[in-house]
């Protein structure tokens, strides 16, 4: 693809540059001395994560867009203040390691794992107020600017709340870190992934069979010399963050320079992304992200026409550079069949290179009758994952990964699955702060079914 020249390709990019332009689905702050201070203390504060880190995450994307691995993105819809415990965390960072493990070994293709973790707080909301009982406040748009609670104290919008927030996932990375390279991934506890209550499903009983599996292909490694001692990848593994590029002063406040290369990195995370609502290409979210190195993802919805969608991968990717940008497609299982084929044809024949990955979950979200909460149908789910894979093996294109928001509790929140939850058993554990998750047991089953589909072609 060649790189068009034009004045808003080659206008001169700072982090701040975003603010000229429309910045949608930010926070109102009152207090403007009070959002700037908050600024500068982030300011302050150390790097999350580091250029070579994203670095690596770009070359590792880039085996992705050629083919060559799977992009498995998964994590909380957005993560919370009052849930925040090494429990939570080790418990979704299992599930996440599980699904891996069934792509790898069923799906015989390597995973690029990135967890929806420290720094998913700030969401997009469809309206700006609420009503209840006659009563109208702000939306919640996730703690990192405002509370769940229904009073006007929790609802205003609160720019300390980025400090917190900083804080907060720099303890998450450490404790993750800490689990990927301290021995917890190590392929030998594939038998103690399995979490109580999967154990005696029928995904949990097809994984401890994978496990079984894997654990006398170890044996018999070790066997011939090879070990977790002796070979790094048995013992640990890579494991990065993403979180969507939404809230700009959070994000701008921790831009900094690379002493080695000299670029702009957003050190909030390795892998930032611009949702559906914020996708307009000359908006201030595309032009934030045109500027940092690290590798961007960008929702593509069904409202996103190809000659738009073009006009973004030019802005963000002019240098057509593999594993820079990941096109995550969140059709809905309606709309998929029919609006996603014209768009990856687009983008095949402009020679983009592009990461397809596959957003199963944003695009059916539903409201059931019997409760008012907010659901998604796991056979809505499922159906446009086989829409995805069709599409990119019908117009010649890698589906490179899915991109989905699932927990290690044992929540009610999407129905179907194995135990073929209903409408009605939503409220038995319906813990989330914005959008409907799946549960350990339907995660590994989506697993399964993607493994499976990697490893046939179909």
């Amino acid at each position: 693809m060649q790189a068009k020249t034009n004045a808003k390709l080659t206008e001169a990019w700072t982090p701040d540059s975003w603010r000229g332009r429309e910045a949608r689905q930010m926070p109102v702050y009152p207090d403007a001395v009070k959002l700037q201070a908050a600024e500068d203390r982030l300011a302050k504060l150390p790097p999350l994560v580091f250029a070579g880190e994203a670095r690596k995450l770009q070359k590792e994307l880039a085996r992705v867009a050629a083919g060559e691995a799977f992009l498995l993105q998964g994590g909380d819809c957005a993560e919370s203040f009052a849930e925040f415990s090494a429990n939570n965390i080790r418990d979704s960072l299992r599930v996440i390691l599980q699904m891996a493990v069934v792509l790898t070994f069923a799906g015989s293709m390597p995973v690029v794992k990135i967890g929806r973790i420290a720094g998913q707080f700030a969401k997009p909301r469809s309206k700006p107020d609420e009503t209840k009982g006659g009563v109208t406040l702000p939306s919640y748009r996730g703690d990192i600017i405002n509370g769940i609670d229904f009073t006007a104290e929790a609802r205003a919008h609160d720019p300390n709340r980025m400090v917190e927030a900083y804080h907060q996932s720099a303890s998450t990375l450490n404790l993750v870190r800490a689990f990927v390279k301290g021995g917890y991934a190590d392929l030998h506890q594939v038998n103690r992934w399995n979490l109580d209550f999967v154990k005696d499903s029928p995904s949990g009983a097809r994984y401890a069979d994978l496990a079984q599996r894997i654990t006398e292909s170890l044996d018999f490694m070790k066997a011939c010399g090879i070990t977790s001692e002796n070979v790094e990848p048995l013992r640990e593994t890579d494991f990065y963050t993403s979180h969507e590029a939404l809230l700009l002063p959070y994000e701008q406040a921790l831009t900094r320079v690379d002493s080695t290369t000299g670029d702009w990195y957003d050190t909030s995370g390795h892998f930032l992304w611009v949702g559906a609502r914020t996708g307009q290409v000359d908006g201030a979210q595309i032009e934030f992200a045109r500027g940092i190195k690290n590798p961007i993802g960008v929702k593509v919805g069904p409202d996103l026409d190809s000659d738009s969608l073009m006009r973004i991968i030019e802005r963000i990717n002019p240098d057509n550079t593999p594993g820079r940008l990941t096109l995550i497609a969140r059709m809905g299982a309606a709309d998929a069949p029919k609006k996603l084929p014209p768009v990856v044809r687009a983008v095949k024949k402009s020679g983009a290179s592009v990461v397809w990955s596959c957003d199963p979950m944003h695009g059916n979200t539903v409201t059931a009758d019997a409760t008012d909460l907010k659901t998604r149908r796991f056979d809505d789910i499922l159906s446009e994952v086989r829409s995805f894979f069709d599409t990119c093996r019908t117009e010649g294109v890698h589906p490179g990964g899915i991109h989905v928001e699932m927990t290690g509790q044992q929540v009610t929140e999407c129905t179907g699955g194995q135990y073929d939850l209903k409408d009605a058993d939503l409220a038995t554990c319906y813990n989330t702060h914005c959008d409907p998750r799946l549960n350990a047991n339907q995660a590994l089953e989506m697993a399964f079914l993607v493994a499976e589909k990697i490893k046939t072609g179909g």
